[in-house]
């Protein structure tokens, strides 16, 4: 009997293997485990239930994903590539080192852009491409580029510069890691280590960037990939 209590990670491997709806497969595979773990019926749904509510801050990030839509079907993605066009000298490697400072520096006072989805998707990737295609059409394989490169850059800046906030998760969890290792360090002492992080992701972002912006002049005077 002991090992039925393992059901439920055979459910969820043959759920997710299926394909099966992923909130339902979850749900079945904790009651089922719940179950022959000997719980009652009420205590399974206390547990339930404030597991969700410890954790419901994870499930807010789908409440975005229908403002992201609304937003570009009233044309947010449109106004973004007209003002790229408009702004000639504006270039795919110098849009993304601005956004990648604006991501380092919102990281410094612990704001939050929304990364990929919220932010990226429908407004600096658009910009980038737009500023990428100002002289002529661009392959596919160089939207595909602009879009790596965008998620790449929007990556850099949050991962490297994360820590720059005394009260990110990231620094409260090293400094309680470290505390329950005997060596306890203070959060400003973290935040002061990830400062020279920081500022040497910018510099090598930036580079990178810049490189970025040659191969588009390169093909542009080319006349573009056939």
């Amino acid at each position: 009997m002991e090992y039925l209590k393992l059901l439920g990670i055979v459910i969820i491997v043959v759920g997710f293997a299926l394909k099966w709806d992923t909130t339902a497969v979850v749900v079945i595979a904790a009651i089922v485990t719940g179950l022959f773990a000997g719980m009652s019926i009420p205590d399974l749904l206390h547990t339930l239930g404030q597991s969700f509510l410890d954790n419901r801050m994870v499930s807010l990030f789908f409440l975005t994903l229908p403002m992201i839509g609304l937003v570009e079907s009233h044309g947010l993605k449109q106004v973004a590539v007209e003002a790229i066009q408009k702004l000639k000298r504006l270039t795919p490697g110098r849009i993304l080192n601005l956004y990648v400072i604006i991501r380092a520096l919102a990281n410094v006072f612990g704001i939050s852009l929304s990364g990929q989805v919220q932010f990226v998707r429908p407004l600096i990737q658009p910009m980038v491409q737009a500023a990428a295609g100002q002289h002529r059409q661009l392959t596919p394989a160089e939207v595909d580029l602009t879009k790596g490169r965008s998620a790449a850059v929007d990556n850099l800046g949050n991962f490297f510069a994360q820590n720059l906030f005394v009260a990110s998760g990231g620094v409260l969890l090293i400094a309680s890691t470290m505390k329950s290792l005997g060596k306890p360090v203070s959060a400003m002492s973290i935040v002061i280590a990830s400062i020279p992080v920081a500022i040497t992701m910018l510099v090598v972002t930036i580079i990178y960037n810049t490189l970025f912006d040659r191969r588009f002049r390169a093909d542009n005077s080319k006349g573009g990939h056939k």
